[in-house]
């Protein structure tokens, strides 16, 4: 029945609806790579299973996200925050977890505004593991010659049990961060310190033997280079995008926050605790104060209610659908049935 309950969820996040000027028609495919990966099974299952063995009661889990600089994205976009934000408040409800995202301080404010909407704090540390209080946050450097001390440290201070990243942006072969069309970030903005790859932290993470889950839309993002060669393959200008940061799991979705809402309904799942699947309701209020908190719409830099390119309601039907696809399929057997 697990697998049953997630091939319906990776179902519904690798629906691809994208605009035909943007890559398209390649979700399936990467999805198809990545799941012989996790030997067959379906990946928001395998991942939920993961941080369910691994996860316990009061252990960290990093959460990483952020993507996008100024000019046209100065705080970030509207996916990957909600994501993160929804996937946090299931470790942290279902598994006890202390979730603490990881981002640079001009990425904190949405994804600061989409946790607080869904009900889980952002606190200082000290709070959120000492006194059960929610989740906390941890800066990247300003500067990336400050990065490797820094992933020591975060890894020794914290000591998580797993990393999970939802749509951040991880290096090319040449080193290099590139956006969905193979533009290269520091091109947007040269200034130092505008984009900080943190990919590093992952992996070391790697090193260390600590899980990490990776979740993406393009291939550029942390975790696809455990498919790289697959990736430079399926996608345009793959050889120059697709990043060589490997996750542990890596889950290719049509948006990276559904991949989000897919680990979350099946730890709901395997959890049994249907509780855990944020409602249509709260999708919409976590988006609107993402957006409102300078997360903009990545496909045309707007406040306008979308993320990436379709309409917020689209979002709330997928969690509608994942909620319903998770209770359902914990009803008892007989519900609804004539006798």
């Amino acid at each position: 029945m697990p697998d049953i309950t997630g091939d319906a969820i990776d179902r519904v996040c690798t629906i691809q609806a994208k605009n035909r000027g943007m890559p398209h028609d390649f979700i399936v495919r990467m999805y198809e790579v990545a799941r012989k990966l996790t030997g067959g099974r379906p990946i928001s299952t395998v991942a939920a299973e993961k941080l369910i063995e691994t996860v316990g009661k009061g252990d960290v889990v990093l959460v990483l996200t952020g993507a996008g600089l100024k000019p046209i994205l100065p705080e970030g976009e509207s996916d990957g925050p909600p994501g993160a934000a929804a996937l946090a408040r299931a470790l942290y409800k279902g598994l006890g977890a202390v979730p603490v995202y990881v981002l640079e301080r001009h990425h904190a404010r949405p994804v600061i505004a989409s946790s607080h909407s869904i009900g889980l704090m952002v606190k200082e540390f000290s709070e959120a593991k000492d006194h059960r209080l929610g989740s906390s946050i941890e800066y990247a450097p300003p500067l990336q010659g400050g990065v490797p001390a820094w992933v020591d440290d975060v890894l020794e201070r914290y000591k998580p049990k797993a990393v999970i990243c939802a749509e951040r942006i991880g290096p090319g072969k040449n080193g290099v961060l590139h956006s969905a069309t193979a533009m290269a970030l520091a091109d947007f903005d040269p200034t130092p310190g505008a984009v900080v790859d943190t990919a590093p932290l992952v992996e070391e993470a790697n090193k260390r033997g600590i899980l990490t889950i990776g979740i993406g839309d393009h291939g550029n993002e942390i975790g696809f280079g455990a498919m790289y060669d697959a990736v430079v393959e399926i996608m345009p200008k793959g050889d120059v995008l697709a990043t060589t940061t490997a996750t542990d799991i890596i889950f290719p979705v049509m948006m990276s926050n559904w991949g989000c809402y897919g680990i979350e309904a099946a730890l709901a799942f395997l959890l049994k605790q249907p509780e855990l699947m944020h409602t249509p309701a709260q999708e919409e209020r976590m988006l609107r104060d993402c957006l409102a908190a300078g997360g903009l719409e990545a496909t045309y830099c707007t406040t306008d209610f979308v993320v990436d390119g379709l309409e917020g309601e689209t979002s709330m039907a997928a969690v509608q659908f994942l909620g319903n696809i998770v209770r359902k399929n914990l009803e008892p057997i007989t519900k609804g049935l004539a006798h």
